[in-house]
């Protein structure tokens, strides 16, 4: 039996040992993930950011003990948990699963912890192969948690369909909490720790944040461009302006009703259309970013390091500057 078919048939050792290659940027990934990419497209992935210290983990933790529990109709969990890289070392302490004790044994929860590997905006760059390795794998709902960088960490719109913003009170002022960035893409916002001081005053900021504006379209910044994730409202489809919901996660107090507003939303996306938009958006920012980074490996095997190194110290010297090294070096032009 292949391995995509023994993925396919739920065994999780091949699973993985494929989620290893994945990460890894192996040719023998990239097959096995081109034989499962048509049974992709069927997982409802559920983005779940904001600054650290908000209770990322153990919000995830809850949400995945609640969707296991559903009555009729239990959930396939995957969880993918992004830890941040040193940038000394390079190495990552992937301690989230220490707060998702609670999932350990079953096996219909599959939870990878992966490090950023120095990629800003919160996500690793094979992230987004290993959700569609879940995907393909049949799991139902697949929760990314992101790093926790802060305002700037808005990868996680481009590929999620639904996005959870995570604020906490006692974690900055009003002001902090209205800035742009980061609550700019959430779908749903989650005042989590809502039995500390302070909750009521950070769900109010919130909402003045939501009643000022809500933006009918999200544009974000991709390779320096301006890439819009179209909201393709109908005329019997309400604008989604998102709800703030207060749960206590090391208690499980509040996830129920989190979970029926990701529901409301999943809903309202199919109705809408827009889970059709996202999901193109999400492919194009995917296929933009290979398409870079090949032409990038392909570029730096075409030249040599001896005549790299040549220009670079030209450019070092200030007797070239970095916009004529560039056409020197991809015309291939001496000096």
């Amino acid at each position: 039996m292949s391995k995509a078919a023994s993925i396919l048939a739920g065994d999780r050792l091949t699973l993985a040992r494929l989620l290893t290659q994945v990460e890894n940027d192996t040719a023998q990934g990239h097959e096995v993930l081109n034989e499962l990419f048509p049974h992709t497209g069927k997982a409802h992935l559920i983005g779940v950011t904001g600054a650290p210290g908000t209770g990322k983990s153990s919000l995830v933790n809850q949400l995945a003990l609640h969707y296991r529990k559903l009555n009729g109709h239990p959930n396939r969990i995957a969880i993918v948990a992004v830890d941040p890289s040193s940038p000394f070392t390079g190495g990552a302490v992937l301690g989230d699963r220490v707060r998702m004790r609670d999932l350990a044994g079953d096996p219909d929860v599959f939870i990878r912890s992966m490090a950023s590997r120095g990629s800003l905006g919160g996500l690793a760059q094979a992230t987004a192969a290993v959700v569609q390795t879940f995907d393909a794998a049949g799991f139902d709902i697949i929760l990314i948690e992101t790093v926790g960088a802060g305002q700037a960490e808005v990868d996680i719109a481009r590929l999620a369909h639904t996005t959870l913003v995570i604020e906490a009170p006692g974690l900055g002022d009003d002001i902090q909490a209205i800035k742009a960035g980061i609550l700019e893409i959430a779908d749903i916002l989650v005042v989590n720790k809502a039995d500390r001081p302070g909750a009521e005053n950070t769900e109010r900021s919130l909402r003045g944040m939501l009643e000022l504006a809500h933006p009918v379209q999200r544009v974000f910044q991709h390779h320096g461009k301006n890439i819009t994730i179209p909201e393709t409202i109908q005329s019997q489809a309400p604008l989604w302006v998102p709800p703030i919901q207060q749960t206590v996660a090391t208690e499980g107090r509040g996830i129920p009703e989190l979970v029926e507003a990701i529901r409301q939303h999943a809903a309202y996306l199919r109705e809408s259309g827009n889970w059709t938009a996202r999901d193109r958006t999400r492919i194009q920012s995917e296929l933009d970013t290979m398409i870079q980074e090949t032409l990038v490996s392909e570029f730096r095997a075409k030249v040599s390091d001896t005549r790299y190194n040549e220009v670079l110290k030209k450019v070092l010297k200030r007797s070239l500057s970095p916009w004529e090294a560039v056409k020197m070096l991809l015309n291939g032009r001496q000096e």
